[in-house]
Formats: structure tokens, sequence, C-alpha cells
């Protein structure tokens, strides 16, 4: 092994300062480390963040880390929900996305997103689950994970900027535990306190040694059940509460049942329906109007009447969605080495995963989707007709605008009248469908072997392979079928269609709840299925050890290298059925746009190589001031050759002190969904159409901007405004400018004090400063920053983005392109603190004390020189989400004999509305203020074998803040508040056993 000096005062700061952002430690673990153990092994310590083993191991990069005991504390069986704490993160897909999940669990480090950093197990890749390139959390056993080190402020060098979730952000790498003996058993549940919301986990675990203890063998089986939580379950959740005016917030506060519509025969049979103000204009009876010509839009009645005019109802889709959606999730893990002799050992480990979520939505319906309707359909009243054709002819003019077919004049006669076909747009809740859900069926396995071991008495080698694979089925069910209805409202009989054949079903959506019959449903409903399937094959090689013949003259300890290769081929493959594909809707009403199949795959290659050189070492005033760089070449057969580097220094004055600065470059190739997606239609969040009813001050400028969208004069200012803050956009690669790879330059600075005290026990405190820039990062402008940049700024190259039918942003073929390339910029600067430290009370225990405290200095964007800077840094809209500018956790933690006791204090600071938003939202609505939750968690070991948990999470019941429906993205805004930053579940309880022989 290679020398060292001073190894006790290095393996106490290896163990210290590898974790020198500490999120959470208990005393316990402080405890643990400092054992003769560590010291006996200090030639195998190693930080991630870097491959180099060292003496003077310690991390030029902020690390935190999360150590078994928090995992115990906090009982999740979800890692994902552990991480999300951390002050650094930003949650991303999880169990409170709803509408817009992707049935995972997925993190997002300093809200960089889950593509831009990499996530390891035990320093190895894992397989993402879909052709975005994020790796679901979900898959990797809770029960055997001894640690979680996160890397933030970039790791590219050493573990690499690929296509698939490289280390811009950060890197996180589950550590497992490796030579476990024995058998033990985990079982927890947690409920809330309305008893909902249940959860169970399991977990058994079996291990010991063989071969006269040269192996070790662990195998882990684990089960996990999540119950769902309706919206209509918690109170806030039964209103549709308008972000822009407030309607219904009112009735929450005063505890006033969502008011039924006021106008008689307006759905007041109809479930969920309600009175204009808070809800979806896709609601119960149907409103109708005539593509392209204003004056002619209206609502039906429950009679089968038909009135000009304003709406008189809304529907309240919010019960039917989920603040916790259902999971059920299988897993089942092997893990193994064998030391064949003293320099060489064989490892290798399986994992397998079935996870299956359900997500689920209020039922389907006809979303403004346009059909050409015969006059003369059997299911219009002789009124309904009357008014219709009376709205037409006054608005005839405006009818067959240029290059749009509204009006088929059968018998051509000039006028509009029965023989003739009106194009209609339609919206319609199709209640009588049930709600709408896509379940998400997901199996994943990935098999890791190698050999590692000495060459010689100095250096090390590392070899593996590793192969992994995702196959996901997502089935969609209870949409409405947009083409069979197409045929369906083509009739002139009660029972024959003029197309669609023999099966087809007249349908009649012109009257209130129960005009479409069982038989009707069948014909207008769809189920859709889609496969999603990726591979991913990796070859690794790395050696490390010293160079003795290069020594700084000021130190003793030789230069330590690192030098490595990798060989990755990646696939990935989407694939819907017909019915997803058809356009520009697909089949199935409701779901946003078409799918088309994306597919295809990558090939890299990367030779790598870093170093630690000890400058200055054992000197007064310099105990070690240490170099670090390395440099990684990657080849990729998509975008070419790409580089990343570091350069850093460590500096010690003394024992106690740490002062560090990282430089790094990085990139990050385009994934598979980034470069192979096809041109589709599909949803986006939007909060006004400037060129709409909802704007009662349009200038001159601002209509001459609509008109050059596609308006005509006469619908400017009286089209209707954005359905559900939703708008069609065409979204895919852009096919005039595939996307490149982004770059992104990273520092980091800060130092790491670990003090000894004599009444003070475990002390440590860090600060860091982080600073981020990605150029050229791939993405897609928001819909609302584009409609932002045309009616706005005056830009018309985002007025080209936009096209408008019938004058409307949200009629089949219209709305804005937002393609997938590359934007200008990222930023995100930032400070982190951490501190821990303990007092022994004798006889009483021990008491410790440990926080991170997050505060950004910086979050912007910006997509191009024509657009506006985007800036995040506290603010929630449409263009952000929930950023907040300070996040902080603290935990304090009594330990005497057997009986342990925690706190743990969640802060987020205060937050607004995004500023350009402000004026169009409703005054409470515009801030969230400060929010502190409190979570109290107890273990008790009772004996030997068995150890007791028992935890509150919210202890003070803590409501969530109310700011309505369309205050950000579906993704993070559901049920008027957000459920993934704030608790919806209220006051939860959680209990669990370990059983250990």
């Amino acid at each position: 092994m290679f020398t060292t000096n001073k190894i006790s005062g290095s393996v106490r700061l290896a163990l210290f300062l590898s974790a020198s952002s500490v999120a959470m430690y208990s005393g316990a673990a402080f405890a643990q480390q400092e054992t003769p153990a560590a010291e006996e092994k200090v030639e195998r310590i190693s930080v991630t963040g870097s491959r180099i083993r060292s003496a003077n191991a310690m991390s030029t990069s902020p690390i935190n880390t999360i150590d078994a005991v928090e995992i115990e504390k906090q009982q999740q069986p979800e890692i994902e929900r552990v991480l999300r704490v951390l002050p650094g993160a930003v949650p991303g897909d999880n169990s409170n996305v709803n509408n817009g999940t992707g049935g995972a669990a997925t993190i997002s480090l300093r809200g960089l997103g889950s593509n831009r950093n990499l996530i390891l197990v035990d320093g190895k890749r894992v397989v993402p689950f879909n052709t975005a390139g994020s790796v679901d959390t979900s898959t990797i056993p809770t029960a055997l994970i001894d640690r979680v080190e996160v890397v933030t402020g970039g790791a590219s060098a050493v573990y690499g900027s690929d296509a698939i979730s490289d280390a811009i952000s950060g890197a996180i790498n589950f550590i497992m535990k490796k030579n476990f003996e024995g058998v033990q058993l985990d079982a927890g549940h947690s409920r809330t306190a309305e008893a909902d919301a249940f959860t169970d986990n399991i977990a058994l675990t079996i291990g010991g040694n063989f071969d006269d203890d040269k192996g070790n063998a662990v195998v882990s089986f684990s089960y996990y059940d999540r119950d769902p939580l309706l919206l209509g379950q918690r109170t806030l959740g039964n209103y549709g509460i308008s972000t822009a005016s407030g309607g219904n917030l009112s009735n929450f506060q005063q505890g006033v049942a969502p008011i039924p519509p006021t106008q008689p025969l307006c759905g007041q049979n109809a479930p969920n329906v309600v009175a204009p103000g808070g809800g979806s204009g896709t609601t119960i009876p149907t409103r109708v109007g005539i593509v392209g010509a204003t004056g002619t839009s209206g609502q039906f009645r429950d009679d089968g009447s038909l009135v000009i005019g304003p709406t008189c109802s809304a529907f309240n889709f919010n019960p039917y969605n989920y603040y916790q959606t259902p999971s059920k999730r299988f897993s089942g893990t092997a893990i193994a080495h064998w030391d064949i002799n003293d320099d060489t050992t064989v490892y290798g480990s399986f994992n397998f995963t079935n996870t299956n979520v359900l997500q689920q939505v209020a039922p389907s319906g006809i979303f403004g989707n346009t059909f050409m309707v015969p006059v003369a359909n059997p299911f219009f009243s002789d009124q309904a007709r009357s008014a219709l054709v009376t709205a037409a002819n006054n608005s005839i003019s405006q009818l067959n605008g240029p290059g749009l077919t509204t009006w088929i004049d059968g018998n051509n006669n000039g006028v509009v009248d029965t023989p003739d076909s009106l194009l209609l747009s339609i919206f319609r809740r199709t209640v009588e469908l049930g709600p709408r859900s896509t379940e998400f069926n997901t199996d994943q396995f990935q098999l890791i072997g190698g050999v590692k071991g000495f060459i010689n008495d100095s250096w090390a080698y590392d070899v593996s392979l590793q192969h992994g694979e995702t196959n996901r089925v997502n089935t969609n069910a209870g949409y409405t079928n947009v083409a069979n209805i197409a045929n369906a409202l083509n009739a002139s009989s009660t029972t024959t269609c003029n197309t669609g054949g023999a099966g087809c079903v007249p349908i009649n959506l012109f009257g209130g709840f129960g005009t479409i019959t069982p038989e009707m449903a069948a014909y207008a409903s769809a189920t859709a299925f889609s496969t999603t399937a990726y591979q991913q094959r990796v070859v690794s090689a790395v050696i490390d050890g010293p160079i003795d013949a290069v020594v700084s003259p000021f130190a003793d300890t030789p230069l330590a290298m690192s030098f490595g290769y990798e060989y990755r081929e990646e696939s990935a493959f989407f694939n819907p059925d017909e019915c997803l594909k058809l356009a520009p809707t697909s089949c199935l009403g409701g779901a946003g746009g078409n799918s088309l199949p994306v597919g295809g795959s990558f090939k890299v290659n990367e030779l790598y190589g870093e170093g630690k050189l000890a400058l200055v070492e054992g000197k007064e005033l310099v105990d070690l001031l240490e170099l670090e760089f390395g440099y990684r070449h990657s080849h990729f057969d998509t975008v070419g050759a790409t580089g990343s580097w570091k350069l850093g220094l460590a500096y010690r004055p003394t024992d106690e002190l740490l002062v560090r600065v990282m430089k790094q470059k990085a990139t990050r190739a385009p994934n598979v969904g980034e470069l192979y997606a096809p041109l589709t239609t599909n949803l986006d969040n939007a909060d006004l159409d400037p060129c709409s009813v909802s704007n009662p001050n349009i200038s001159a400028t601002l209509r001459a901007l609509c008109i050059s969208t596609g308006q005509t004069a006469a619908q400017v200012g009286q089209v209707n405004d954005i359905v559900s803050g939703q708008i069609n956009i065409l979204s895919g690669s852009n096919p005039d400018s595939l996307p490149n790879e982004e770059t992104a330059n990273t520092t980091t600075v800060g130092f790491v004090w670990s003090p000894e005290f004599d009444s003070i026990k475990r002390a440590m405190f860090s600060v860091d400063y982080y600073d981020i820039n990605i150029d050229g990062y791939i993405g897609e402008n928001t819909a609302q920053e584009i409609l932002d940049g045309c009616y706005e700024l005056g830009n018309a190259a985002q007025c080209a983005q936009i096209t408008r039918i019938g004058g409307s942003l949200n009629i089949p073929g219209a709305g804005v392109e937002a393609y997938t390339t590359n934007l200008s910029y990222i930023k995100t600067r930032g400070v982190e603190a951490a501190f821990n430290f303990g007092f022994d009370l004798g006889d009483m225990g021990m008491l410790d004390f440990a926080g991170n405290i997050n505060k950004y200095l910086e979050v912007k964007s910006l997509s191009s020189p024509v657009s506006s800077v985007i800036d995040c840094n506290g603010f929630y809209g449409t263009n952000c989400n929930p950023q907040h500018e300070i996040k902080a956790t603290q935990r304090t933690t009594w330990n005497m004999n057997d009986l342990s006791v925690s706190l743990l204090w969640r802060y987020l600071g205060s937050i607004e509305r995004e500023t350009a938003q402000q004026a169009a939202t409703f005054e409470a609505f515009r801030q969230i203020g400060s929010f502190s939750y409190f979570d109290l968690a107890t273990s008790y070991v009772a004996s030997e074998n068995l150890t007791i948990r028992f935890g509150v999470d919210n202890l003070f019941d803590r409501d969530a803040p109310v700011v309505g429906g369309e205050a950000g993205s579906t993704s993070v805004n559901n049920g008027n508040t957000f459920p993934g930053y704030y608790d919806m579940l209220g006051r939860t309880y959680r209990f669990g056993i370990s059983l250990k022989y």
C-alpha cells in the first residue's frame, strides 16, 4: 500500500470531510464512525466525486451525506421523499404528482432537472426508465442502503457527461451494505390523522459470509403498497378555486359547499357541475360555437334548448384527482463479493423491480375539438336548431374564412339551413364514461459483474460489465374516442351514422347529464396502450495509485492518479398504439395531443484521468495544500467529441479547517428523447391569451399582433380564453436545428471547520458558495413565454411560432411551436451551509444538533436573445416551479441507552407569484409566506433482536397554502396548492419494527 503520514488525523478528516456538507447526522452515527476499524482500512477510503484512493481523502466539492440512521428516523420506504427534504434539492416526479406524472420518483438537484444529475449505486450508473433519460429512484432498495452521498456542483469530469443523466448539477451515489450478516425483517405502516392515505412496506434481508469469510452474499426482498388520496378527501380539494379571480375561495374559507349552477336546467343534476367562477369550461351541459364566427357561442340546457351567450356552468374537476397516487412495488436484490486471494475480488449484483403506479384525473370530455355536424342532427331540439341557424346566418360573412371550411352549404342556397353542416367547436364533459386514468406498469432489472484488486503494492484496478433494461406498459382508460365521436355526430337519424360503418352509434351531446347512454358510451370511449423499452450496457475499467516519482518538494505524499475507460451503449424506444398516433390529437379526448413512435440509440467511448497532488504538507500554517485535477474525453456517435474537466485546491491550515475551491466544466449531450422526438401536438400551461375576451384593454399595437398570428379583426378580443390553463403546443425535436450538447461552467468555494472542544462534541461547520452556468441548455420555450414574447415584446420570430384557427389557440391544429432545441442559458448561484455538534450528558445520554440551509442568490434562464430573462428565484408561476430562495432543515436528537427521540424542522422561505403574472392574479394568491413543518421520530431497542419505531410527520398539522388551480404547471399545481412542496396529507403517523437475528 502507498505510504502516508498522520494516519490518525487523516482518517478523522476523511470521515468528517468526505461528508463535508452533511445533511442530517445523529450522534450515534458519529460515534460509530470514530472507530479503530476505520484506521485499519485507511488505504481503501474513497470519496464520491473522485475515484482516487487517498489517505488524505477529503472532498474538494461539497457533499451531502444521509446515513442509514437518518433514513430509519424518517421511516420513508421511498428514498425520493428523504432526498427531496435536502435544501439543495427540489421535488421532481413523485407520489404527489398526478396530472403530469411519469409513474416514477425522480430527483432534481438545484432545480436543474432530473436529467442533469447522475444517479449511481455503488458508483455504477442506474438504467433510466424513459426516453428523457431520467432514473426512477424507487427501484433502489431502501433496506440495503448504507448511506447516500450527494455531490453538488458537478462531477462530470469523473463520472462523465453522457446522453442519459450526467453530473452537471451533481451526482447521487447510493452506497449499499456490502457485508451484511444475519436476517433482518423491517416492516412499516403509515396513516394520516384522517385514517387514510395508508402506506405499508416490508423488507426481508438475509446475508452471510462464506468460504472462511472470504466472501459475503446478501439478498433482500421488499414490498410496498401506497393507497391513493383523492382531492375530494380533503376540504381544499373539493373546490375549483380560480387563481385569477379567487372564485370559490370564500366558499372554502367559510365551509360553504361548491355552489351549483344558479340558472335552471344547467346541469344541477350532474356530478360536480358548479356555477361559473371556479372550474373548467368543459362542462355539462354542452357548450358549442361555430369555429371562426364570433357571436355564435352558447350553451345547451338540460332540456335540449340552446342559449347563445355566456356560460351558465363550470365543471369542478378537482375531486377526481389524486393528492397521493396509488402504487405497488416489488423488488428483489442480490449483492455478493468473493476474495479469490489477498489481491483479487470478484463482485456482482442483481436488482429486479416491478412498479405499478396509477394516475387519475377527472372524466374525459370533448375539449374544444371541432366536428362537422349536420344541422339535421336528430338530437338537436327544434329550438336549438333554430338558435344555431340564426346565429350562423347573423355571422355568415365570417364562415369559410381563409383556408378553413366551417360551413357546407348542402343545398347551395347561400344561407345556413337544415340541409347544411357546420364546423362546431364542442366542450362537453363525458361524466358517463367515468374518470380518466393512466396505469404505469414497469419492470426494471440491472446486472453488474466485475473484478477488482491490486496490481502491485500500490496500484489497484476495477473492471466491470453491466447491463440494465426497463420495460414499461402504459394503459390509458376512461377517455373519449374523438375519432368515433366524429362519426357519431355525423348522423341524421338516432340509429344510423353517415360515416363509421354499422358499429357506429349516434351520440347525443346536446342536453344534460345522462344523454349519453351506455351504448353510446361504449362506442364513444377508448382505451389506448403504449410501451417503452430502455437498454443500457456499460463496460468500464479503472486503475489508480501513486506515482512515486512525482512528489512536491514541500510534501511527502506522491501524486495519486486514476485513469479509466468507459464504453456505453444506450437505446430507447417508445411505441404508441394506433389510437395514440392519430393526428392531430389522437383518439383520446383530453389527452393533450397525439403520440408518435420515438426510437434511437447512441454509443460513446470515454477516456478520463484525474489526480491529486499534495503541494505542501506538514508545514507551519499549512497542514496540507492539495491540488485536484481531472479531464474526461467523450466521443458520441451522435454529437461527436466533447470534453469535461475540473481543477481545484484544498487548503488545510490545521487539522480542524479545510478551505476548498473547485472549477469545473461539464457537457451534456442530448438524450434519445431530445434527439429523436417526432413533431406532435400536446398541451402546455399558459395563463392568458392576450387576444381573447379576458383582455379588456387591447391596444392598436396588440390588435395588429393578434391579426398577424391568424385572427380576423372581428375575432380580436372575442374568442374564448385559454381552457383550464392549457393551450396546444407543437413539440418535438426541431427538424431545422437538432440540439447539440449543452455546456456548464461550475465554481464552488467553501470551507469546513471541525473544531475540538471539551464540552462540545462531534462538531462540524461548513459553508459553500456555488455558481452553475449552463450555456446552450437543451429545452423548450414555455407556451406563455412565446405568447408574451409576441404580444408583449412584439418579437416577430415568436409571433411566427403562433398559429390560430378560428382565432383560437385550443382548436386542434392551432397552438404554438415549442420545439426542443438549444436555448441560451440557465444560471444558478447560491450559498449552502451545514453544521453538526453535540453534547455528552453523562447518564442522560447524548444530545445532537444538525442542520443545513440553502440560499439561492440567482436562478435565471434565457431562452433566446429576443426573449425576456425569466427570474425564478423566490417565485412560482407558469414559467417557474416553486423555487424557494431559502430552504433549510434542522434536526435535534436525544439518545439515551436504548431510546432515541428526534425532531426534524423543515423550513421553506416565503415565495411570490412571478412578477409578470402578479397583476392577473388574485391578491391573496400573489405570495406564500414562510412555512415550517416539524416531524417527530422515536425508536426504542426493546431487545437484542427487536427495535420499535414511531413517528409523526407534520406534528402540528399545518395546512397547505391556497393558490388556486392555475398558479403553475399541472405537474406541481394540483388541488389549489403545490402538494409536492407543501404537505396536503396532514398529520401522519408512522409505525415500524425491525427484527434482527
